[in-house]
């Protein structure tokens, strides 16, 4: 088991664990706002697909 010394962080415990909290919480944030963007992105290509017609290849656009 892990001794009561490693917990306290040679006395640097109320510095440590505040860091640490606050690293998570960033990941979770940038983890969080990654995945509504590819939400928003994924429904505006949805929506950009059902808007426009299906060319044949080799169609020229104009």
């Amino acid at each position: 088991m892990i001794d009561s010394g490693f917990w306290a962080m040679g006395g640097h415990a109320a510095y440590v664990w505040p860091s640490y909290a606050i690293g998570v919480g960033l990941i979770v944030a940038l983890a969080v706002a990654s995945w509504r963007g590819y939400i928003a992105a994924r429904d505006d290509v949805a929506r950009l697909e059902a808007e426009s017609p299906r060319r044949r290849r080799g169609q020229q656009g104009s």
